[in-house]
Protein backbone atom coordinates (compact mmCIF):
# COMPACT_ATOMS: atom_id res chain seq x y z
CA UNK A 1 0.00 0.00 0.00
CA UNK A 2 1.18 3.55 -0.98
CA UNK A 3 1.52 6.23 1.68
CA UNK A 4 1.40 8.98 -0.88
CA UNK A 5 -1.03 9.79 -3.43
CA UNK A 6 -0.80 8.55 -7.04
CA UNK A 7 -2.04 11.20 -9.33
CA UNK A 8 -2.55 10.21 -12.57
CA UNK A 9 -1.29 13.17 -14.18
CA UNK A 10 2.59 13.34 -14.17
CA UNK A 11 2.85 17.29 -15.13
CA UNK A 12 1.77 17.98 -11.60
CA UNK A 13 4.64 17.26 -10.52
CA UNK A 14 6.38 19.77 -13.09
CA UNK A 15 4.15 22.83 -11.11
CA UNK A 16 7.03 25.21 -9.27
CA UNK A 17 6.01 25.05 -5.60
CA UNK A 18 5.16 27.68 -3.41
CA UNK A 19 7.80 28.32 -0.22
CA UNK A 20 6.49 30.32 2.50
CA UNK A 21 7.95 31.17 5.88
CA UNK A 22 5.30 29.76 8.56
CA UNK A 23 6.97 31.40 11.88
CA UNK A 24 3.82 29.42 13.59
CA UNK A 25 5.35 26.23 12.52
CA UNK A 26 8.92 27.68 13.74
CA UNK A 27 7.97 28.65 17.93
CA UNK A 28 5.78 25.55 18.30
CA UNK A 29 8.52 22.89 17.21
CA UNK A 30 6.95 21.84 14.13
CA UNK A 31 9.87 23.18 11.98
CA UNK A 32 13.89 24.23 12.28
CA UNK A 33 13.83 28.27 12.28
CA UNK A 34 16.20 28.06 8.69
CA UNK A 35 13.12 25.79 7.37
CA UNK A 36 10.46 26.66 4.93
CA UNK A 37 6.86 25.42 4.13
CA UNK A 38 6.76 23.83 0.61
CA UNK A 39 3.00 24.07 -0.95
CA UNK A 40 2.49 22.08 -4.60
CA UNK A 41 -0.24 22.08 -6.82
CA UNK A 42 -1.03 18.61 -5.76
CA UNK A 43 -1.80 19.87 -1.95
CA UNK A 44 -4.17 22.40 -3.46
CA UNK A 45 -5.90 19.32 -5.39
CA UNK A 46 -5.97 17.49 -1.99
CA UNK A 47 -7.92 20.60 -0.67
CA UNK A 48 -10.17 20.89 -3.21
CA UNK A 49 -10.60 17.02 -4.03
CA UNK A 50 -9.97 17.81 -8.07
CA UNK A 51 -7.87 19.27 -10.41
CA UNK A 52 -9.92 21.93 -12.26
CA UNK A 53 -9.73 25.82 -13.44
CA UNK A 54 -10.82 27.13 -10.94
CA UNK A 55 -8.50 25.11 -8.62
CA UNK A 56 -5.14 25.81 -10.69
CA UNK A 57 -6.16 29.30 -11.02
CA UNK A 58 -6.25 29.83 -7.64
CA UNK A 59 -2.99 28.33 -7.14
CA UNK A 60 -1.42 30.00 -9.81
CA UNK A 61 -2.87 34.02 -8.60
CA UNK A 62 -1.48 32.78 -5.13
CA UNK A 63 1.32 32.44 -6.81
CA UNK A 64 1.92 35.51 -9.03
CA UNK A 65 0.75 37.75 -6.11
CA UNK A 66 3.30 36.51 -4.03
CA UNK A 67 6.17 36.99 -5.96
CA UNK A 68 5.02 40.83 -6.89
CA UNK A 69 4.65 41.46 -3.34
CA UNK A 70 7.53 39.61 -2.15
CA UNK A 71 10.20 39.66 -4.89
CA UNK A 72 13.16 37.35 -4.29
CA UNK A 73 11.68 37.17 -0.37
CA UNK A 74 10.28 33.78 1.21
CA UNK A 75 6.29 35.38 1.96
CA UNK A 76 5.68 35.35 5.27
CA UNK A 77 2.66 32.73 6.23
CA UNK A 78 0.10 33.98 8.21
CA UNK A 79 1.07 37.82 7.33
CA UNK A 80 -0.99 38.45 4.41
CA UNK A 81 -4.40 39.46 4.19
CA UNK A 82 -6.78 39.29 1.10
CA UNK A 83 -10.21 40.51 -0.03
CA UNK A 84 -12.30 38.12 -2.43
CA UNK A 85 -14.21 40.33 -4.87
CA UNK A 86 -17.59 38.86 -4.44
CA UNK A 87 -19.17 36.76 -2.40
CA UNK A 88 -18.35 32.79 -1.05
CA UNK A 89 -21.08 31.30 -3.37
CA UNK A 90 -20.28 33.50 -6.40
CA UNK A 91 -18.70 32.04 -9.13
CA UNK A 92 -15.64 29.48 -7.66
CA UNK A 93 -15.06 31.87 -4.97
CA UNK A 94 -15.57 29.15 -1.90
CA UNK A 95 -13.24 26.55 -3.26
CA UNK A 96 -10.80 28.74 -4.40
CA UNK A 97 -10.71 30.27 -1.00
CA UNK A 98 -9.39 27.39 0.49
CA UNK A 99 -6.43 26.59 -1.73
CA UNK A 100 -5.54 30.39 -1.27
CA UNK A 101 -5.84 29.97 2.90
CA UNK A 102 -4.20 26.78 2.47
CA UNK A 103 -0.85 29.03 1.08
CA UNK A 104 -1.06 32.32 2.74
CA UNK A 105 -2.71 31.42 5.86
CA UNK A 106 -5.22 33.84 5.97
CA UNK A 107 -8.80 33.14 6.94
CA UNK A 108 -11.78 34.04 7.93
CA UNK A 109 -13.70 33.86 11.29
CA UNK A 110 -12.96 30.59 11.61
CA UNK A 111 -8.92 30.85 10.95
CA UNK A 112 -6.56 30.97 14.05
CA UNK A 113 -6.77 33.55 16.96
CA UNK A 114 -3.02 33.62 17.42
CA UNK A 115 -1.04 33.03 21.14
CA UNK A 116 -0.25 35.96 22.91
CA UNK A 117 -1.63 38.82 20.54
CA UNK A 118 0.50 37.04 17.78
CA UNK A 119 0.37 34.71 14.68
CA UNK A 120 -3.58 34.87 14.27
CA UNK A 121 -5.23 34.69 10.80
CA UNK A 122 -8.81 34.83 11.46
CA UNK A 123 -10.32 37.72 9.76
CA UNK A 124 -7.37 38.09 7.02
CA UNK A 125 -9.67 36.72 4.10
CA UNK A 126 -12.36 39.28 3.15
CA UNK A 127 -15.15 38.14 0.60
CA UNK A 128 -16.66 41.81 -0.84
CA UNK A 129 -19.88 41.30 -1.80
CA UNK A 130 -20.71 45.28 -1.98
CA UNK A 131 -18.24 45.31 -4.77
CA UNK A 132 -18.23 42.29 -6.62
CA UNK A 133 -15.58 41.74 -9.76
CA UNK A 134 -15.20 39.05 -12.18
CA UNK A 135 -12.19 36.29 -10.62
CA UNK A 136 -10.74 39.49 -9.28
CA UNK A 137 -8.70 39.15 -6.11
CA UNK A 138 -6.27 41.54 -3.97
CA UNK A 139 -3.43 40.55 -1.59
CA UNK A 140 -1.86 42.66 0.95
CA UNK A 141 1.27 42.56 3.15
CA UNK A 142 0.52 43.44 6.75
CA UNK A 143 4.05 44.57 7.37
CA UNK A 144 4.34 47.03 4.68
CA UNK A 145 1.37 47.53 3.22
CA UNK A 146 1.93 46.80 -0.24
CA UNK A 147 -1.20 45.61 -2.27
CA UNK A 148 -1.83 43.82 -5.41
CA UNK A 149 -4.47 42.69 -7.65
CA UNK A 150 -4.85 39.94 -9.36
CA UNK A 151 -7.77 39.31 -12.09
CA UNK A 152 -8.29 35.90 -13.95
CA UNK A 153 -9.91 35.02 -17.43
CA UNK A 154 -9.97 31.46 -18.03
CA UNK A 155 -11.99 32.45 -21.24
CA UNK A 156 -8.49 32.84 -22.53
CA UNK A 157 -7.63 29.57 -23.05
CA UNK A 158 -8.50 28.31 -26.25
CA UNK A 159 -11.50 26.25 -26.11
CA UNK A 160 -12.07 22.85 -27.40
CA UNK A 161 -15.84 22.10 -29.30
CA UNK A 162 -15.53 18.27 -28.23
CA UNK A 163 -15.61 19.21 -24.55
CA UNK A 164 -19.47 19.86 -24.99
CA UNK A 165 -20.20 16.53 -26.46
CA UNK A 166 -17.90 14.54 -23.84
CA UNK A 167 -18.06 16.06 -20.59
CA UNK A 168 -21.68 15.80 -19.73
CA UNK A 169 -21.61 12.23 -20.51
CA UNK A 170 -18.45 11.51 -18.54
CA UNK A 171 -20.35 13.31 -15.51
CA UNK A 172 -23.42 11.48 -16.11
CA UNK A 173 -21.55 7.82 -15.78
CA UNK A 174 -22.45 7.28 -19.66
CA UNK A 175 -19.02 8.02 -21.57
CA UNK A 176 -17.05 5.56 -23.28
CA UNK A 177 -13.70 4.64 -21.79
CA UNK A 178 -12.41 6.70 -25.05
CA UNK A 179 -14.60 9.23 -24.71
CA UNK A 180 -13.67 9.50 -20.63
CA UNK A 181 -9.98 9.67 -22.31
CA UNK A 182 -10.34 12.94 -24.48
CA UNK A 183 -12.37 14.67 -21.72
CA UNK A 184 -9.47 14.01 -19.43
CA UNK A 185 -7.03 15.01 -21.97
CA UNK A 186 -8.57 18.07 -22.67
CA UNK A 187 -9.82 19.09 -18.86
CA UNK A 188 -6.10 18.76 -17.23
CA UNK A 189 -4.90 20.07 -20.53
CA UNK A 190 -6.45 23.14 -19.25
CA UNK A 191 -4.90 23.01 -16.34
CA UNK A 192 -1.60 22.56 -17.67
CA UNK A 193 -1.89 25.74 -19.58
CA UNK A 194 -2.63 27.51 -16.65
CA UNK A 195 -0.02 26.34 -14.06
CA UNK A 196 2.90 25.91 -17.16
CA UNK A 197 1.87 27.72 -19.92
CA UNK A 198 -0.02 30.67 -18.56
CA UNK A 199 2.27 33.15 -20.55
CA UNK A 200 1.21 32.03 -24.08
CA UNK A 201 -2.61 32.91 -23.38
CA UNK A 202 -2.65 36.85 -23.10
CA UNK A 203 -5.46 38.09 -20.63
CA UNK A 204 -5.26 34.96 -18.21
CA UNK A 205 -3.82 36.76 -15.45
CA UNK A 206 -3.61 40.41 -14.98
CA UNK A 207 -1.69 42.15 -12.26
CA UNK A 208 -1.81 45.68 -11.12
CA UNK A 209 -0.24 47.50 -7.73
CA UNK A 210 -2.72 49.21 -5.72
CA UNK A 211 -1.88 52.67 -4.09
CA UNK A 212 -2.94 52.81 -1.08
CA UNK A 213 -5.07 50.00 -0.23
CA UNK A 214 -6.47 49.76 3.22
CA UNK A 215 -8.42 46.36 3.78
CA UNK A 216 -11.23 46.41 4.86
CA UNK A 217 -13.10 47.04 8.39
CA UNK A 218 -14.18 43.70 8.79
CA UNK A 219 -17.54 44.90 11.02
CA UNK A 220 -18.33 47.50 9.04
CA UNK A 221 -16.73 46.27 5.27
CA UNK A 222 -15.78 49.94 4.91
CA UNK A 223 -12.25 50.47 3.17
Amino acid sequence: MRNTTNWRQGFFEEVEPIRLKEPLAHILGAQDENELFVINYTDAVLVAGHSCPAVSGAYRLTQKALKALYGKEAPVRGEIRVVIKGGPGDLAYGPQAHVISLITGAAGVTGFKGLGGRFGRNNKLFFDTEDPQFNTFIFQREDTGKAVEVSYNPQALSGDPRMNDVMPKVVRGVATDEEKELFYGLWQGNVRKILLEDGNYPGLFELKVLEGFRFPDLKTGAY
